[in-house]
C-alpha cells in the first residue's frame, strides 16, 4: 500500500510525482519500459523544445476547444513557470527568436536525469517492466518479469500518454481495461503527409524547404518543412493538423515575402531564351528544392497569370495523414466532462488523468510538453486535496 501510485513514468507523472513528494506522501510511480521518459528523451532528440515564451492568453490560443480543466492547469503552470522549474533543477535555457525556449545544450537527458535523480532523493520509489492490466477498486493489477503484481493505493494517478510512438510506450493498451471511462477517438496530430512523389523529387530527400507560408481551412502557418521519401514533415505542416484532419485542402505559399504587385512586375519580364528553370532563378529567386515543388504540384496550364496563382497558392497533392504511431502526438483521449475540476473521475473518487491521456490537442513548439507538465501538477494539487479531506475525515 502506497500513498500515490502513478501509473506512466512521462513527463505528466513525472511532475505529480515532483509535487506530492515534497508532502512526504508515499509515492510509487510505475512504467512499462525498462527506463521512464523515452518518449521525453525522442522529443528532446532534435532539441528539447520545453515551451513557448509568450502570455498566456496567447499560449491557450494554441489549444484547441480547451476544456475549463486544461485551461485551470495551464494557468497553474504557465510558460513562466516551467522555465523557473527546470532552472531549479540546474538547467540553463535560452530562448530562440521564435520565442522557443530550449536547455542550452539542447538535450532532454541532462533535464530527466537531475529530475530522476531529484525524486530519488525524497524516496520516490521508481518501478520499470511493470505492464498495467487490470484496475480493481483502488489497486492495479501489473505483469512484471517474476509474474503479476498488485499495488493498492489511496489515490492513483494514470499518465499513460496517448497513441503515438508504441515503441516508446504510449500504445494507448489501456483503452482494454479501463472500459468505462469515455473516450474519444484517437487520431493523429503533429503529423507528417503521405506523398506518392514523382521520380525528379528523389533528389531531394531530407532536404528543408525553408521561407515559405503554409495553409489548411483558417489555419496558417509559417514554419519549415522536409522532403520525405514518404512525404512531408516538419513544423509547417504539424500544425496545420487540426484542418488536414477534418478535410481541408494544404496550400504553400512559395513566396510569401513577396507583394502581389511585385510578383506580377516580375512576371511581366520577358523570359527571352533562358530556361525556365533559369528564369525562376535570376528573376523570382526560387530555389531548387522550391522549383520542384511547384514542377510537382503546379496546374496544367502554365501561362503567366497560373503560374502567379501557383507560386502563392500551390495546392499540395497527398494521400492522407501518416500512420498515427508515426504522429509526434494524438488528439483524442479521456473525455474531460466526467472529470471535475481536480482532473479526478467523477464516479470513481480517488482516480486520477493527465498528460496525453486526456483529449487536447495542440501543435508543437512547447505547448505539448507544457500541457503534460501542467496537468501532472494540477491533478497532484487535486491528489492532495483528496488525501487531506480523508485525512480530516
Amino acid at each position: 500500500m502506497c500513498d500515490v501510485l502513478i501509473v506512466g513514468g512521462g513527463p505528466a507523472g513525472l511532475m505529480a510525482a515532483d509535487y506530492l513528494s515534497k508532502l512526504n506522501y508515499s509515492i510509487t510511480i510505475v512504467d512499462q519500459m525498462p527506463t521512464m521518459g523515452r518518449k521525453f528523451l525522442m522529443a528532446g532528440k532534435s532539441g528539447l523544445n520545453l515551451t513557448k515564451n509568450e502570455p498566456i492568453q496567447k499560449f491557450l490560443n494554441n489549444f484547441s476547444d480547451p476544456s475549463s480543466q486544461l485551461v485551470n492547469a495551464l494557468e497553474n503552470f504557465t510558460p513562466n513557470d516551467v522555465q523557473i522549474w527546470a532552472s531549479s533543477l540546474g538547467i540553463n535555457l535560452f530562448t530562440g527568436s521564435t520565442g522557443r525556449v530550449f536547455p542550452f545544450h539542447m538535450k532532454a537527458s541532462p533535464l530527466l536525469r537531475a529530475w530522476l535523480a531529484q525524486l530519488d532523493s525524497r524516496g520516490v520509489k521508481r518501478r520499470h517492466k511493470m505492464e498495467a492490466i487490470s484496475l480493481n477498486d483502488m489497486s492495479m493489477l501489473f505483469n512484471t518479469e517474476k509474474g503479476q503484481e498488485e499495488i493498492s493505493a489511496k489515490a492513483i494517478l494514470f499518465a499513460m500518454g496517448g497513441a503515438s510512438w508504441r515503441r516508446l510506450g504510449s500504445d494507448a493498451r489501456w483503452l482494454k481495461w479501463l472500459p468505462n471511462v469515455e473516450n474519444e477517438k484517437f487520431s493523429a496530430s503533429n503529423v507528417g503527409l503521405k506523398i506518392n512523389w514523382s521520380s525528379h523529387i528523389n533528389k531531394y530527400f531530407g532536404e528543408p524547404v525553408k521561407a515559405i507560408a503554409l495553409k489548411a481551412g483558417k489555419m496558417k502557418s509559417q514554419g519549415e518543412i522536409v522532403i520525405t521519401q514518404s512525404g512531408i514533415e516538419g513544423g509547417g505542416i504539424y500544425s496545420l493538423s487540426q484542418a488536414i484532419r477534418k478535410g481541408e485542402n494544404v496550400f504553400i505559399d512559395l513566396l510569401p515575402n513577396w507583394s502581389e504587385k511585385r510578383l506580377i512586375d516580375a512576371l511581366q519580364k520577358p523570359i527571352g531564351k533562358i530556361s525556365w528553370a533559369n528564369y525562376f532563378r535570376k528573376v523570382l529567386h526560387l530555389s531548387n528544392v522550391k522549383q520542384a515543388l511547384l514542377r510537382e504540384f503546379r496546374s496544367d496550364s502554365f501561362s503567366k497569370e497560373q503560374l502567379l496563382i501557383d507560386l502563392k497558392l500551390l495546392k499540395i497533392k497527398h494521400e492522407g495523414t501518416d500512420e498515427i504511431d508515426k504522429a509526434i502526438s494524438t488528439a483524442g483521449g479521456v473525455l474531460f466532462d466526467q472529470l471535475d475540476q481536480n482532473l479526478m473521475l467523477s464516479e470513481r473518487p480517488g482516480i486520477f488523468f493527465a498528460g496525453e491521456m486526456l483529449n487536447w490537442d495542440a501543435p508543437t513548439g512547447g505547448y505539448l510538453i507544457t500541457a503534460a507538465l501542467a496537468t501532472g501538477l494540477w491533478s497532484a494539487k487535486g491528489i492532495e486535496n483528496l488525501l487531506l479531506s480523508n485525512t480530516l475525515n
